[in-house]
């Protein structure tokens, strides 16, 4: 009686070194000025460390003087947040379905596309300090720049979503005579619904952190406070307001853990 013998097992340890070479060989290209990379002076890092490390010992030091003038200006950060991604949870669902191919098959899917790649290629802080020379200081800009960051996030992510799907269900009610704008009414927007309130939900996660950087070029929120007092090098107020926004931030995080459990 012959005993089948298990098949010999690959040799994977040739593509991983070779793998581990370019990276290696790409580190050290992009880190040596002689050939345009970046210059890193680790001997100046170690020799002025301790610079940042009194930054760090000051801000453990927290200013409580600064909270009262924090509520506002914290508010403002959060409706700002929320304003943005309800206005891009809006335009998110019909792009996502213009930008996947099971649910817009013609030429326009491409369209829709490449300015969503345009959209999405631009920094935040770029749409930021554009938007606020354009209609001013305040909140406006920084809702603005959110809604077009958050159309890039969400409507990439959701149209392949859709597209990864099987879209057998999209196929079946057009062959029983219903139109493409009927079929993703009735069958692709309640199979995409999961997908899109997730991502919906992650964006308003990153809106808040997002949001409070964006005040440092005058689009509203808590950054404009944090400008001040950094330029003011009240690094214990600094502190504070830091804890003020982690805080802010975990509440958030654990609350849209909670709502897309009840959306499964």
């Amino acid at each position: 009686m012959s005993v089948l013998a298990a098949p010999p097992r690959p040799r994977t340890w040739p593509r991983t070194v070779a793998v581990l070479v370019v990276l290696a060989l790409i580190t050290a290209a992009t880190v040596t000025p002689a050939i345009g990379g970046i210059r890193i002076d680790l001997g100046t890092i170690a020799r002025h460390w301790h610079f940042g490390w009194t930054k760090v010992q000051q801000m453990f030091d927290p200013d409580l003087s600064i909270l009262p003038r924090t509520w506002k200006p914290l508010l403002e950060t959060l409706e700002i947040a929320v304003v943005g991604a309800a206005a891009s949870a809006l335009l998110a669902l019909p792009l996502s379905l213009w930008a996947a191919r099971p649910t817009n098959p013609t030429w326009g899917r491409s369209a829709v596309r490449a300015v969503l790649n345009a959209v999405r290629a631009v920094p935040d802080l770029v749409y930021a300090t554009v938007l606020v020379a354009m209609v001013g200081v305040g909140a406006l800009p920084g809702v603005l720049t959110l809604v077009l960051f958050d159309l890039g996030v969400v409507v990439k992510l959701v149209s392949e979503a859709i597209d990864s799907a099987d879209a057998r269900y999209l196929e079946a009610g057009l062959a029983a005579g219903g139109t493409q704008a009927q079929a993703n009414r009735m069958m692709a927007v309640p199979q995409t619904w999961p997908a899109y309130a997730s991502q919906v939900l992650y964006s308003l996660e990153l809106n808040v952190r997002i949001s409070s950087v964006l005040g440092l070029v005058g689009a509203g929120g808590i950054g404009r406070l944090i400008d001040e007092v950094r330029g003011f090098y009240r690094y214990g107020a600094l502190g504070v307001i830091i804890v003020e926004i982690l805080v802010v931030v975990v509440l958030i995080e654990v609350a849209s853990n909670v709502l897309r459990k009840r959306l499964r």
